[in-house]
């Protein structure tokens, strides 16, 4: 199985088993297996061993323990009524409402940076935008999925409102291994159109346009989404999900 072999070839942090200290081994553990999973390495469903996991980081039981909790204030693992621990499912039913906010909060928070940025916005919104050209040029997954989190909380702090902003680092939280999903439909070759759409936002809310904000936040965030739907579709993913077919199936669409 996909995730015997992951368990056994799986990289051993030696800082760690070098005496960084316990806190040291829950953020190596977290760090570790919170990329798996956003990677989908260790695929939604798939059930997490304390016992195999200690063996794969050297560690006691203990840190393991701790970065799972961690882990699951994220909503990226999840503890069943057995007390057995899996990969949080992704809830392909609960897909069209999550869409529906997702697409709401990328407009009203663009619209509300447009009306309220300050020069010290616009500066980070910018280095982030730079940053994620370069993840995008490198065909970095993982550091896409960071980093355009990061541009678009930074754009909902600029419009002052904390519960948006909250709220949209929540959905944009949750919606990390479908972003995943995105960047591979183009095997992680993202179209330039997508960094330039990031830069027409950056320009509408630097003129302080919050139509303008919000018509291009809209349509760019309305083309993901799309391109998820197609790619969930066409590959049969959702399909083999709600299914329960084995982790590889999942694993091996995402990397073609």
């Amino acid at each position: 199985m996909a995730s015997d072999r992951f368990f056994e070839t799986g990289e051993t942090p030696a800082a760690a088993r070098a005496g960084g200290g316990r806190g040291f081994g829950v953020q190596t553990v977290y760090d570790a297996l919170r990329r798996d999973i956003i990677e989908m390495t260790l695929a939604p469903g798939e059930p997490l061993d304390e016992t195999r996991l200690s063996r794969r980081f050297e560690m006691s039981r203990t840190p393991v323990r701790e970065a799972m909790v961690r882990l699951a204030a994220e909503g990226l693992v999840t503890t069943l009524p057995n007390r057995n621990t899996i990969v949080t499912p992704i809830d392909f039913s609960a897909l069209p409402i999550y869409f529906d906010a997702l697409v709401l909060m990328y407009r009203v928070t663009t619209r509300l940076a447009a009306m309220h940025c300050k020069a010290s916005d616009l500066t980070e919104i910018r280095a982030l935008g730079d940053t994620f050209a370069r993840t995008v040029e490198a065909a970095d997954a993982f550091g896409m999925i960071a980093v355009n989190r990061d541009f678009h909380v930074a754009i909902a702090r600029a419009g002052r409102n904390r519960y948006f902003t909250e709220f949209f680092a929540k959905l944009l939280d949750e919606g990390r291994r479908l972003l995943r999903l995105y960047y591979s439909s183009y095997n992680d070759h993202l179209p330039r159109r997508m960094v330039d759409e990031h830069d027409e936002i950056i320009a509408a809310v630097a003129d302080r346009d919050p139509e303008r904000a919000d018509r291009i936040a809209g349509n760019h965030a309305s083309q993901v989404v799309r391109q998820i739907q197609n790619f969930l579709a066409e590959g049969g993913i959702a399909r083999d999900l709600d299914l329960g077919a084995p982790p590889a199936a999942l694993i091996e669409r995402t990397r073609q």
